[in-house]
């Protein structure tokens, strides 16, 4: 996956009131028009609906809590006009069905300006949404747009300058126009897992904001970790992490204890946590609580740790088993609220420290520093992390074992000699396993996607029948009878698959298509 980013030279400012959801809601465009639809289509249907099951199963704060689709053939047609994600998941699904029934190649010419028209027009909606929410509060006050499609992206990016010079971007934090490839299916192995990695661009200023261009292959992998940056958490009010390291102007036996360098981080998120994911997965059936003091968490972003370096260890002298706990990226802060000499120091500052421990062969202990200690706490309970190297520009962080954990343990020496009626089998065994260089997860699948639809999918209407012993009795009190039947209220109906009304890709004729456009609105009033 390639991409290069156009920044403007003039800086986007944010509202620096803090709102509820920091996460942007999202425009996804999806251009049917292009020739290699066919091949694009049943992939991409995939890849979102993996990716929306995920988003609709994760507690927390919701992590794409709006979605918007539409879809250029050679007019646009909008099928999912910003419902709240989390609780119409059936409605998602309904929509992906529409998309993959669309027609396929050769039935839409190529051309026109339907993509900046979506673009307009998701934006309008999502200004009708804002002001609709805005007398019990926004959720949100942001929004991306994604751009799918086959045609030139640099052609794209000249469209999108021309004719969007004069529309209301307040909202709009980002577009991404992805230029989906038409190439043989890449082997799991050969799919890049990691950010693409920035390219020299052309210094462009376009509509003051950040347009970012990537060229991505039509198969279900790549477009699925390209849906799943949306589940990154996206607040850049703040920064997440201070990585405190003692003055390097004194000696470690001379330096005071309150002389320290900072170094201001986010932190990211490697794996998703299966802990936060709905229903029960392999016996887990509640998220970790994210107060334990062995615990820190990068989603949601609200508190600000701080790490302070007590030691530094040999890469070589740190046992494995002595680490627990998700681990987490470290990466030099994006908080639009530091100012841009500021972020550049900090930011070189964090690769020479990187360098550093590389050429060096060394990790980091650190001990987690209490936020605000209350008066009432008599006791403050520390947590302790390694943090590891990496060739790249981030550091790797995980919890590390302390002596109240530890459980005594004894490993007793391997045998310096053995039967040879048991080494020939073991022997055999190893010697008939298939060896791979590396551990790549992209080759490992669990039904987890599975198993999360077939749990969100089920009718919110249908609700369990209640045992008759346990139904209110007719003579009791109209109280307690009410408060019975609150233990069973059924949940609030979200649209199934045949009760979504939309207007439909198919060709009708006019007075036809106006009358189920009509219908439409009148249903999302």
């Amino acid at each position: 996956m390639n991409s290069r980013k156009l920044l403007s030279e003039t800086r986007r400012t944010f509202p620096a009131t803090k709102v509820h959801c920091q996460q942007p809601s999202r425009i996804l465009i999806v251009d049917v028009t292009s020739p290699s639809w066919t091949n694009t289509c049943s992939a991409l249907s995939e890849a979102l609906e993996n990716t929306l099951c995920l988003a609709c199963s994760l507690a927390g704060p919701c992590r794409v809590p709006l979605m918007n689709l539409h879809v250029i053939h050679p007019g646009t047609t909008c099928l999912l006009p910003f419902p709240q994600v989390r609780e119409n998941f059936a409605r998602i699904q309904a929509c992906v069905s529409e998309l993959r029934s669309l027609p396929r190649e050769g039935c839409f010419p190529q051309g026109g300006n339907g993509v900046v028209q979506a673009v307009q027009d998701g934006l309008q909606q999502f200004k009708q949404y804002s002001r609709h929410t805005a007398a019990g509060g926004s959720t949100n006050s942001s929004v991306e747009v994604t751009i799918l499609t086959s045609q030139s992206s640099k052609e794209m990016v000249n469209q999108l300058e021309k004719k969007l010079k004069d529309v209301d971007l307040v909202s709009l934090r980002r577009i991404q126009v992805i230029e989906v490839l038409k190439r043989d299916f890449l082997e799991p192995e050969d799919v890049e897992q990691c950010t693409p990695a920035e390219e020299p661009s052309s210094n462009i200023a376009i509509l003051g904001m950040d347009i970012d261009v990537q060229t991505i292959e039509d198969n279900v992998i790549s477009l699925e970790m390209l849906f799943k940056t949306w589940l990154h958490d996206y607040g850049t009010e703040r920064e997440q992490l201070h990585l405190l390291l003692p003055s390097g102007g004194f000696s470690h036996a001379t330096a005071p204890k309150t002389t320290l360098m900072c170094l201001k981080c986010d932190l990211q998120e490697r794996l998703l946590d299966p802990a936060l994911l709905s229903g029960t997965v392999d016996g887990i059936t509640k998220a970790a609580d994210l107060n334990s003091p062995c615990q820190m968490a990068a989603w949601p972003a609200t508190v600000l740790y701080k790490l302070r370096v007590i030691k530094a260890l040999k890469s070589e002298g740190v046992c494995e088993s002595v680490l627990y706990g998700l681990p987490f990226i470290i990466k030099p802060t994006s908080c639009w609220q530091l100012d841009w000499d500021e972020l550049e120091i900090n930011q070189h500052s964090f690769h020479a420290l990187c360098h550093s421990l590389l050429k060096r062969k060394w990790m980091l202990l650190a001990k987690h520093e209490p936020q605000n200690p209350s008066p009432n706490w008599n006791i403050v309970v520390h947590s302790y992390y390694i943090i590891v190297p990496s060739d790249s520009a981030t550091l790797l962080v995980k919890a590390v074992a302390i002596r109240e954990l530890l459980l005594p343990s004894t490993f007793p020496p391997l045998l310096a000699e053995h039967p040879e009626r048991v080494h020939g089998p073991i022997e055999s065994a190893l010697n008939s396993l298939e060896v791979e260089v590396a551990y790549n997860p992209l080759h490992l699948k669990s039904n987890l996607y599975k198993y999360l639809k077939s749990v969100l999918y089920k009718p919110l209407h249908r609700q369990q029948a209640q045992p008759r012993d346990q139904r209110p009795e007719r003579h009791q009190p109209k109280q307690h009878q009410s408060r019975a039947k609150a233990t069973v209220a059924p949940l609030p109906m979200v649209p199934s698959p045949v009760q979504v009304f939309r207007p439909t890709a198919v060709r009708r004729d006019s007075s036809e298509h106006s009358l189920l456009s009509k219908e439409y609105e009148e249903f999302l009033q």
